[in-house]
């Protein structure tokens, strides 16, 4: 680059021929005195080293030469001025260039080196050469950085020393050599050209946008050094990083062209602090919805708060992905888990609230609650210190009055859990390798349509996904691998949970975890399960099992379709109920169980793989679904798939409504079950009252509250063998556990009839 050329730009000043009324003695500044007429200084037309040159007498220290015409200096241009000299007589001095900075205004700009090296002259008649280069940025190379503020120069040389000396000046040059700089850099524009120092102290943030503006299409290159900025700066340009940069906390670094992890970590030089970086810019930049992490693998050694890392926001709603890329945490005790004591009280009548909770200062928000009475998977939602209380994610089912509470505060990977409401955030095509240290991503207590696809959560140590609050709302989880650090255990010995929620209308879609404790809890309504599969299962002969999938809550209005429950069950529960007992809900309703396959080997008994475990009384099945499911045990039998967990309550059979078990297929299993039961009933000897047994096959232990029908197989005869045609009336609930029907005949006969008995009305 070379402006002359370019644009045609005058840096030459002009030579002593043509006057000496423009060589100012001074600064150079209009009306400093000038050589014309001076007596200090006369043009020497032929000289046998020079062909005119300019003769000073030294009358001052330093005796100044400034050419006083305005000699343009342009961002990222550098200027050579060059002077060849020689003493004539007197002392011999020490020449050096010098100039005078003028900037807007034609003010001096103060604070900046304004002479060159200097040159001791040897002796008479000897010339010596002596050059500076002045330009805006300090580089090597550079004598005189002036930075922006000055727009250009009065240049000229500066002679030094014992007056009395006579010097000869040849025409002084002035050329752009810009190109020395650029030569390996063209189409770049150096921020050290717009000023940036590069020290890790001055603030380069007014430089790098000057740069990015001056760029025009070019790419902004930052050389090696640390650059502080201390402002937020906006890179519309695409940036080259050599150096590395240093923010505050609350201030960002908007790359508009190459918005992406790599850069950042090239800008920041650390991974960590590079990836909160681009996730600020992410929140707080229009021109990008993800960040690309480039297939990078971030080495992480403590938690990071998410909202901590965008100062600004408390909250936000626009869609944003973070997408490709690997997250290692590294060993460190910031990942301990950190465990809280405290008594407090519950009352019923504020479900969601703990009172005059001891040291509530102390319990950390996103602390996992347990104590007697407490169900699984709550959490502290908020807590206010001034009043001593906690607020819950849910209600306890049991806890009213004044108890020991503890709260567990697991650490996790990625905590957006300072955010008071997340909307329409993704992450794609991530994995999270916890590696046993730390539990993987906490959701904000706000929010909805959190999603999370096509990533790996890789052996987190105690969660993978945990909702403390209501940011789970709508939440997407779908092809994603959820893989345990627990699977050389026991299944009893096992505690990790890969997801819980506590919203509604969630979607698990293809996803596939390996031996949690349990695969996800999900305690809100609306949700479908689809297409998963979950296994849980241990090398223990008869060994016991945890639910795959609980399910918490009475009215569900959930699906759970065509996954693949292996090892494990079902399990769905009312335990986050303040009010357990049944009064005018809709109790247990409205769940549909369709087309899964569930398979377990070696297990227990009586392992089921439908489980309902009702806390309080009266409650009842008031809809439920379970069709075209295929259960298998293979090594060992068990006696049947459904079951009703009675730790806490019984459901109530005479209330069951609108159950339907059907189309199901049963192998191993000793007691198959359905509702509507066909059962074929034959009588050998002749009786007016058949009794016909269900078999335990109807559902959850229930009776025989329905009989669709009654069809005769074949024709029934009388002792002596007389053929009727005759009808019976059914007596319902017959027998010790009420689950059979009498046929009551007019007269005594034998026969076979075909049934169909229901378990609800």
């Amino acid at each position: 680059m070379n402006k002359a050329i370019t644009d045609g730009i005058v840096f030459m000043p002009p030579a002593y021929a043509g006057g000496l009324g423009v060589w100012s003695s001074g600064d150079g500044t209009p009306g400093s005195p000038t050589y014309e007429g001076s007596g200090t200084g006369v043009f020497v037309p032929a000289d046998a080293d020079f062909a005119g040159c300019l003769e000073i007498y030294k009358t001052a220290e330093p005796q100044r030469l400034r050419y006083m015409g305005q000699t343009p200096l342009l961002p990222g241009c550098y200027l050579q001025i060059k002077a060849r000299v020689k003493a004539i007589s007197g002392p011999l001095p020490e020449v050096r260039i010098a100039g005078w900075a003028g900037g807007a205004g034609d003010a001096h700009v103060e604070g900046l080196v304004e002479q060159g090296p200097a040159v001791q002259l040897t002796g008479y008649g000897t010339v010596h050469e002596v050059t500076a280069i002045v330009g805006t940025g300090l580089r090597p190379g550079v004598d005189m950085a002036w930075g922006n503020a000055a727009l250009y120069g009065h240049f000229g040389l500066d002679i030094e020393g014992t007056n009395g000396a006579v010097v000869r000046v040849d025409d002084i040059e002035i050329t752009d050599v810009t190109s020395v700089f650029l030569r390996d850099m063209i189409g770049l524009v150096d921020v050290r050209d717009f000023g940036a120092v590069g020290d890790g102290v001055t603030d380069d943030s007014a430089a790098f946008e000057a740069a990015d503006q001056a760029a025009n299409g070019r790419k902004v290159y930052v050389p090696q050094g640390v650059f502080r900025l201390e402002e937020n700066t906006n890179m519309a340009s695409e940036v080259s990083f050599d150096g590395t940069v240093t923010m505050p906390v609350d201030k960002m670094l908007l790359l508009t062209k190459n918005f992406d992890l790599p850069t950042y970590i090239t800008a920041f030089g650390d991974e960590m602090l590079a990836f909160k970086k681009a996730f600020q810019a992410l929140l707080n930049s229009s021109d990008h919805e993800s960040l690309d992490l480039g297939g990078r693998k971030i080495a992480v050694t403590e938690p990071i708060d998410m909202a901590a890392a965008v100062p600004n926001r408390t909250g936000y709603a626009t869609r944003r992905v973070v997408r490709n890329g690997q997250f290692d945490v590294k060993n460190s005790s910031n990942w301990d888990t950190e465990t809280f004591t405290s008594v407090a009280t519950y009352s019923p009548s504020d479900p969601d609230t703990l009172t005059n909770v001891a040291n509530v200062a102390n319990i950390p928000v996103g602390a996992l609650v347990t104590g007697s009475g407490v169900g699984r998977e709550v959490y502290v939602r908020s807590k206010n210190e001034s009043t001593g209380e906690i607020t819950l994610s849910a209600p306890t089912y049991d806890a009213a009055g004044t108890q020991t509470f503890t709260f567990t505060a697991f650490k996790y990977l990625l905590d957006f859990s300072g955010f008071s409401a997340l909307q329409k955030f993704n992450m794609e095509g991530i994995e999270f390798q916890c590696n046993g240290r730390c539990s993987a991503i906490r959701l904000s207590p706000g929010g909805n349509t959190f999603v999370l696809k096509d990533c790996f959560v890789s052996r987190p140590k105690d969660r993978g996904v945990t909702s403390v609050g209501r940011g789970c709302q709508g939440m997407l989880i779908d092809g994603c691998q959820f893989l345990s650090t627990e699977e050389s255990l026991d299944v009893p010995d096992r505690s990790s949970i890969a997801l819980n929620a506590n919203a509604n209308d969630v979607k698990l879609r293809h996803n596939r975890a390996t031996r949690f404790h349990h695969f996800a809890v999900l305690s809100g309504d609306n949700n479908l399960v689809l297409g998963n599969h979950f296994f849980q299962g241990d090398n223990v002969a008869n060994g016991v099992r945890n639910a795959g999938l609980v399910i918490i809550g009475g009215y569900n209005s959930s699906s759970i379709a065509e996954n693949y429950v292996d090892n494990c069950f079902i399990e769905w529960t009312n335990e986050h109920d303040a009010n357990p007992d049944y009064f005018t809900s809709f109790s247990f309703s409205a769940l549909s169980i369709t087309d899964n396959i569930f398979y377990a080997s070696d297990v227990a008994p009586w392992f089921s793989y439908l489980v309902i475990r009702p806390h309080g009384t009266g409650h009842f099945l008031n809809g439920l679904s379970v069709t075209g499911n295929k259960f298998r045990v293979n090594n060992v039998r068990i006696d049947r798939v459904d079951r009703v967990d009675t730790s806490f309550a019984d459901l109530d059979p005479e209330r069951h409504k609108n159950v339907s078990f059907e189309n199901n297929t049963f192998h191993g299993i000793n007691t198959p079950c359905a509702n509507p039961l066909r059962v074929q009933h034959t009588q050998s000897s002749p009786s007016s009252a058949w009794t016909v047994s269900s078999q335990g096959q109807l559902p959850f232990g229930g009776r025989t509250r329905g009989c669709d029908s009654v069809v005769t197989l074949g024709g029934l005869r009388t002792g002596q063998g007389a053929l009727r045609y005759a009808a019976p009336y059914v007596e319902l609930k017959q027998g010790a556990s009420q689950s059979d029907i009498r046929l009551r005949w007019s007269e005594s006969l034998f026969g076979s009839v075909s049934t169909i008995l229901r378990v609800d009305t």
